[in-house]
């Protein structure tokens, strides 16, 4: 069996393959699981997953682990194999799509990564961790100006009103003023998401590809894929555990992949 960990800012994901079947998928906010269950030990990060309760002791006991992190800070985890992030985004939409060719947007809660896979390898990349405006955390942020949850705001793409701030805090202000000239709710919920994939469009153009794949949390939302399919002309693919996408490729680069 493989265990597959990938430790974002916002969650701590978890995937146990046998193989290439997924058997279990887990995920805990990150700081809390590393209050409960981490601790330093010099340099290396040590996780109790036992005490975690996410796997057996007989699965940890034969496991293979793979581990990725958020961003430049990933931390050496003890008695596991380290892998960028970008491999192991790759490595789950290889697994989880079953496709050769393709580029690989995954948007997360603080960056988003593009990667353009041919014959199902990584040949070039961008990340952008610069700004959180082109990440999940806009759509937080913007939820929260309009009392709306993320599923709420993911339900809208039609007719968005227009906004064009490139920074997040202005964007928040753009937004109230928006709000103020009386535009429906609707509408500014499908100018967010606009807003969104208008800050990817330009990472997209540099690999162009004949299908899109879309993880990470923002997968989540309809708006922002509909959009996405608009602007590309592109099909967009969802696989089915986006946000788990990391954990189940670092769980598939455990077999040797």
């Amino acid at each position: 069996m493989q265990i597959g960990i990938d430790l974002g800012s916002r969650k701590a994901k978890f995937a146990l393959l046998d193989g290439e079947r997924i058997l279990r998928l887990a995920d805990h906010d990150t700081v809390t699981f590393y209050k409960r269950y981490g601790r330093l030990a010099g340099d290396e990060l040590e996780l109790d997953l036992a005490a975690s309760g996410i796997f057996t002791p007989d699965e940890l006991a034969g496991a293979t682990v793979v581990v990725t992190g958020y961003g430049r800070n990933t931390l050496a985890l003890r008695g596991a194999r380290i892998i960028s992030e970008i491999r192991a985004h790759v490595a789950g939409a290889l697994l989880q799509t079953g496709l050769r060719d393709f580029t690989l947007l995954d948007m997360g809660g603080q960056d988003t990564k593009v990667a353009l896979v041919r014959g199902e390898k990584l040949t070039d990349f961008v990340m952008n961790d610069k700004c959180a405006a082109s990440s999940g955390r806009y759509l937080e942020n913007m939820a929260a100006i309009l009392e709306l949850s993320l599923d709420e705001l993911s339900l809208h793409w039609e007719d968005p009103v227009k906004l064009d701030a490139t920074c997040g805090i202005f964007g928040e202000s753009e937004l109230i003023g928006q709000i103020l000239r009386g535009h429906p709710v609707e509408r500014l919920c499908a100018g967010v998401n606009q807003t969104l994939v208008k800050r990817v469009m330009p990472m997209l153009k540099r690999f162009a590809s004949e299908t899109v794949v879309l993880t990470g949390g923002v997968a989540r939302n309809r708006g922002v894929v509909r959009l996405l399919e608009k602007e590309t002309g592109l099909a967009v693919v969802v696989p089915e555990h986006p946000q788990h996408n990391g954990a189940i490729g670092c769980a598939f680069m455990g077999t040797g992949n």
